[in-house]
């Protein structure tokens, strides 16, 4: 059954249709000559992680309907029954067999190509159905099983952290997406991530791996130099880190934000030799593991605060050399 010829999705009770929409009428998926697809969406969900089911509520939400989603987990199957309650669970292959106009793939990056070929190979997929995965680290080349049977791929990515529960829907407004497609499709991403009230940032298929390694450098590396910082702070007898952090680093963060490397502060971008060495030898004799971290940390911070002119190389001479001497000695 083609896309175009499936029934409309009606916008579930109690959620109100989204302005401009028929309902019923078919878009242009891609601007004038391009692929039509429903205004109003079946969806599939493949892997009901914290993404995959929060996505899916997010697009029933915005009037499309989820009809069908898998989760092996008990986790993931609480998470459709929470977040996805119209939906039928079933096995993965099932899902993208249900006749499903969207079919959404949130597993993880490692298991993703294998699960596409998975379900190419085994006639899951059909001509026309809409294939996107939800993966920041792959493009489109990991889709190539889905095309080469007639479907129409999609790397979408929302650039945002998830706790897999209905809190997230709150975070999902305004947050960007990393989108790769092909040409004919890309109004039809834009009005998807219109749908899930985002902004579609559009990313080459050789940039998705710096795309990605970007977000997880600030994000998840942020979380562990965070619980870095509090449990220093519980070693130097601080009794709720959390505290004295929060204010501190929610500072940080906007200035960072706001004025780039014009926000360094602190004992590096000054060139304070003494206080970084002596860091380093509390670190060293009361928590060693943190040491690799501060001194690739340090050094990264004093080669920006030289390269935006906060730091003038003659004040950096003893620092970047307690810095190298350090390093060396850690080896």
């Amino acid at each position: 059954m083609s896309a175009s010829s499936r029934p409309r999705a009606a916008t579930p009770v109690g959620v109100p249709a989204p302005a401009g929409r028929s309902g019923a009428a078919a878009v242009p998926a891609g601007g004038a000559g391009g692929p039509f697809v429903p205004r109003l969406l079946t969806v599939g969900v493949i892997g009901t992680g914290r993404v995959g089911a929060v996505l899916g509520a997010a697009l029933t939400r915005a009037g499309h309907r989820v009809i069908a989603a898998s989760g092996v987990s008990v986790a993931a199957k609480a998470r459709i029954a929470e977040l996805l309650p119209a939906a039928t669970h079933l096995p993965a292959a099932e899902v993208a067999r249900a006749g499903v106009d969207l079919l959404i793939i949130a597993v993880p990056d490692d298991a993703l190509a294998a699960v596409v070929a998975g379900l190419a190979e085994t006639g899951a997929l059909h001509p026309d159905q809409l294939v996107l995965h939800t993966s920041g680290a792959h493009g489109l080349g990991v889709l190539a099983p889905a095309a080469a049977v007639g479907a129409r791929p999609l790397a979408v990515h929302p650039a945002m952290t998830f706790t897999g529960t209905a809190d997230d829907l709150a975070r999902l407004p305004g947050i960007s997406y990393g989108v790769t497609v092909p040409a004919e499709l890309r109004a039809f991403a834009a009005r998807l991530v219109a749908d899930l009230g985002g902004v579609p940032e559009w990313v080459a298929e050789t940039d998705r791996p710096l795309y990605h390694a970007a977000l997880a450098h600030g994000a998840n590396h942020l979380v562990t130099l965070v619980n870095e910082a509090m449990d220093r702070l519980r070693d130097a007898g601080v009794a709720t880190p959390e505290k004295v952090l929060a204010p501190l680093l929610r500072a940080a963060l906007e200035n960072a934000l706001r004025l780039g490397d014009e926000a360094l502060t602190g004992p590096v971008a000054r060139g304070d030799a003494g206080t970084v060495a002596r860091h380093l030898d509390r670190l060293a004799a009361t928590a060693p593991e943190s040491v690799a971290g501060y001194l690739a940390l340090a050094r990264r911070t004093a080669d920006r605060a030289i390269a935006a002119g906060r730091l003038r190389p003659v004040d950096a001479v003893s620092l970047l050399g307690v810095l190298a001497d350090r390093q060396r000695q850690s080896v």
